[in-house]
């Protein structure tokens, strides 16, 4: 009876240990993503799928999936090495991210940075030289931006801006060997948007950065006013180019798919470069990081649906 009731429970048990492993392992997951930021691989994948069609047409189903492979992957490693970098700054700042939780050791996010440079560069070589260039030249950037560059004002900003905006020019690359006027103008509105979006993250966190790493970003140099109202000229460029591309550029001309969305994202970020101008408190700015997030997804998707 002893042998019968000793082996019903490690029946009952092993269940119960296995529903616990999972569940350790799913909290394991969801940190790595956090950590790799996976809604901007998203959000590259969408870049790369808009891109190709812009420029021709869809690859391969083997080329299409390398071309997808590549800027995720490095996309993660750069997320990676930024947070084991950051971790004192994200930690004055009261950012609750993985290394700062203790959810990732910091050892680990060197591993994940590596691995995940190895496959996207492996990835992006098997494609065309083209490719696998601007996928190491982007690549060796992240490192060194991290590590360097992001303490340089101005030039760290610059380097995020189009790291956001290369994927166009990478996925035009992918199946054309040439850039057409439409891609062209759309690498020119991301990566002034980005650069936009980058200075208010210069000013958010401009007390982590000059404390924790000494970073004598923009606003550190010229005030948050001024770089506020750079911030807004960048944004309004932006909005213009993407006007002109509705009157002017196929697939974009006179196109509703396209305009809806377009106008909208116009409005969030109009909105956002003003208020950072006006406010300065920080539930004002956690609002527009999400903000401006959620517009250039927006974009990208009308960016996306336009050529089909």
């Amino acid at each position: 009876m002893k042998i019968m009731t000793v082996s019903l429970w490690h029946c009952l048990s092993f269940p119960k240990d296995l529903i616990i492993r999972i569940q350790s392992f799913i909290m394991k997951l969801m940190a790595l993503l956090r950590l790799t930021r996976m809604e901007h691989s998203a959000m590259l994948v969408v870049a790369v799928l808009a891109a190709e069609m812009i420029a021709g047409k869809l690859p391969g189903a083997w080329i299409l999936l390398l071309s997808l492979i590549s800027p995720v992957f490095i996309s993660m490693s750069s997320f990676a090495v930024n947070d084991y970098f950051d971790l004192e700054v994200d930690r004055v700042n009261n950012r609750k991210r993985p290394l700062v939780t203790g959810e990732i050791k910091p050892s680990d996010a060197v591993y994940i940075t590596i691995l995940s440079m190895l496959v996207g560069l492996a990835a992006s070589a098997l494609i065309n030289w083209e490719v696998f260039v601007i996928a190491l030249v982007f690549g060796m950037l992240a490192l060194l931006y991290s590590y360097k560059l992001k303490g340089v004002a101005f030039v760290g900003n610059s380097y995020i801006a189009f790291s956001m905006a290369i994927p166009f020019i990478y996925g035009s690359y992918v199946v054309s060997g040439a850039l057409g006027e439409g891609i062209i103008l759309i690498f020119c509105m991301i990566f002034l948007s980005g650069l936009a979006r980058e200075i208010h993250g210069t000013i958010r966190d401009m007390e982590g950065d000059s404390k924790a790493r000494k970073i004598r970003s923009l606003p550190r140099i010229i005030g948050t006013v001024a770089s506020a109202a750079v911030a807004l000229l960048l944004y309004l460029i932006a909005i213009a180019i993407s006007a002109y591309m509705f009157f002017r550029i196929a697939p974009f001309k006179m196109n509703l798919i396209y305009a809806l969305p377009i106008a909208i994202t116009d409005i969030m970020l109009a909105y956002t470069g003003i208020g950072f101008l006006i406010k300065s408190d920080r539930r004002f700015y956690d609002l527009a990081r999400n903000l401006s997030l959620i517009a250039m997804g927006l974009a990208l998707l009308a960016i996306l649906l336009a050529p089909i």
